[in-house]
């Protein structure tokens, strides 16, 4: 990944004891969908709210198209249909319920207890959540108790590729199901302001889905690598038509690509400009734009953009969100295989709680974070 070569390039230059430069990774995240959902020109606010409720509704229908879910007033089972008749949840998908969470919020545990309470009015057993983002610490904990309550919940994360129409009208779309990060602190009885930490467990549950069809659809003499039950293997089949299926993850490490650590999360505040007088969730012309933190060092003219003979002014506001600093990593590479599963020793210039985000990056691409709290000094 490109990420991998620039810390490649930054470690050779350092063996050779030459000057380099930090680098940031930029997410759009839910900058990219507030950018889809973007209502423009000159309307009045029930004429804005009227247009941002028929855009959100257009999206939601394209993402249960890439799930290939059908919408209610489909041809879904009755049972299905009459969950629907409130508007809470969206879809059906082989016999499953499936709700959409939040565009432009993480799902959080209200959320999915509110998704349980509804399964349990209507007496619906299955159901699906997809979503952007998950709010951190929600599972397994979450999944425990709605099992406890008799609801197989499922939630799956809405790929980003949701937004490329060929990848849609071609099924190549995947939700994959979340994961789950275990970490633990190591502190050192002769310093206690050092703690390291170790990467001690990587679950997934990923389903391809439709797995004996995929089998079935593999031709003779072909082979495939297909994900199921959060193990992946390696189907073949011979000219004879003989099937043989070889699992490629024997251990949970082999699940992982990269991983990194922020041993102090909470010390960069993820700060962004808006126009002047409005919230986070305003509608920001597209000439204007969005402006990152790292945006916000540029000089003071930034501050004010012209478009359409009116000036928008810019001020500062936090989105409630921090950002990730790279103080550790390892990875793997085509040559070297070895990940090391703990950091090298973090030293904290003052006693005190802090709050480590380990972020593990599986094969697919697909990253998960989880926060561990460590006390030094």
């Amino acid at each position: 990944t490109t990420r991998k070569r620039l810390i490649g390039v930054q470690r050779a230059l350092k063996a050779a004891e030459k000057n380099f430069r930090a680098f940031e990774v930029l997410n759009l995240g839910r900058y990219e969908r507030q950018a889809y959902l973007n209502v423009g020109g000159r309307l009045t606010g029930a004429q804005k709210e009227q247009a941002l409720a028929q855009k959100e509704n257009e999206f939601r229908e394209l993402i249960l198209r890439a799930y290939k879910a059908t919408a209610f007033g489909g041809s879904e089972s009755a049972s299905a249909a009459n969950a629907a008749q409130d508007g809470f949840f969206h879809g059906a998908r082989n016999g499953r319920l499936v709700v959409i969470g939040p565009i432009n919020l993480p799902v959080g545990r209200l959320f999915v207890e509110e998704v349980i309470t509804e399964c349990r009015k209507r007496g619906a057993t299955r159901v699906d959540v997809l979503a952007f983002e998950f709010e951190m610490g929600l599972f397994p904990a979450v999944l425990e108790e709605a099992r406890g309550k008799g609801i197989d919940l499922t939630p799956k994360y809405i790929p980003a590729e949701v937004f490329d129409k060929r990848a849609v009208d071609k099924g190549q779309v995947v939700f994959h199901d979340i994961s789950f990060v275990e970490a633990t602190p190591r502190y050192d009885a002769k310093n206690t302001f050092a703690v390291s930490i170790e990467l001690t467990d990587f679950s997934v549950y990923y389903t391809q889905g439709a797995f004996e069809a995929a089998i079935a659809a593999l031709k003779e003499g072909k082979s495939e690598v297909m994900c199921e039950q959060g193990q992946l293997y390696k189907v073949s089949k011979s000219k004879e038509g003989i099937i043989t299926r070889d699992r490629l993850t024997k251990h949970w490490t082999d699940w992982v690509d990269y991983w990194a650590v922020d041993f102090d999360y909470m010390s960069r505040r993820e700060i962004i400009k808006v126009p002047v007088g409005t919230g986070l969730e305003a509608v920001i012309p597209a000439h204007a734009g969005i402006q990152s933190s790292s945006a916000a060092a540029t000089s003071a003219m930034d501050s004010r953009v012209r478009g359409n003979d009116e000036v928008v002014e810019f001020e500062e506001r936090w989105t409630g969100g921090y950002i990730f600093e790279n103080e550790w990593q390892s990875f793997r590479t085509r040559r070297d295989r070895n990940l090391e599963l703990t950091t090298a020793q973090h030293s904290y210039d003052r006693p005190g709680r802090y709050t480590v985000a380990v972020k593990v990056i599986d094969i697919f691409g697909n990253d998960t974070m989880t926060l561990v709290p460590v006390s030094v000094g």
